[in-house]
């Protein structure tokens, strides 16, 4: 039963993010991205795999998983909940893509007070929750390692192209905040 929730809660996730990201799309005057947005969509691509050999229960835990599963429940809904207050934070400057737009400012607002990539931590706690509910080693390992490269790739990415659009005022904004994890990265 917790399997079939979490992938409910992973389908509204992806129906509600999806046309928000078309919301606010600009086709950029200059590649800052870097293919990191393919290297989400890859990652986005092989989780199902990961799903369904959880259902198959092909990989899955031994001992736990009746403690475990509602921990991932209740990880994919906390990261969930973290992702879209960064990303209603951000407002327009949330795009599928890196993106620097004409009139981009830096937000400090909400979680980027504390982090830099608040979206990404929500979004690798949920992932790390809908591996966790269904208490498989495989749906696991496809549903946050891919994330975590992407993620790593992308705010690398990021930091760059703020870096050279923000200048002095992003390197004063990295030196007082961490990446994904208050106080630690």
């Amino acid at each position: 039963m917790i399997p079939v929730l979490a992938t409910i809660i992973r389908a509204s996730w992806i129906l509600i993010e999806v046309p928000y990201l078309r919301r606010y799309r600009v086709e950029p005057a200059k590649d800052w991205d870097k293919g990191s947005a393919n290297l989400w969509d890859f990652a986005n691509a092989i989780e199902p795999i990961g799903m369904i050999l959880g259902f198959a229960n092909i990989g899955r835990f031994q001992t736990g998983s009746n403690l475990i599963r509602p921990l991932g429940i209740a990880l994919l809904l906390g990261g969930i909940a973290i992702r879209w207050t960064a990303i209603l934070t951000l407002g327009k400057y949330f795009t599928s893509r890196v993106v620097i737009k004409d009139d981009h400012r830096l937000v400090r607002a909400g979680l980027y007070k504390y982090l830099r990539h608040p979206a990404y931590t929500g979004a690798l706690i949920a992932h790390l929750g809908l591996g966790l509910s269904f208490a498989n080693w495989f749906s696991l390992t496809l549903s946050f390692v891919p994330y975590l490269v992407a993620a790593l790739y992308r705010m690398r990415v990021e930091e760059l192209a703020l870096r050279e659009a923000l200048g002095e005022e992003y390197v004063y904004y990295s030196r007082d905040t961490k990446r994904l994890i208050p106080r630690v990265y």
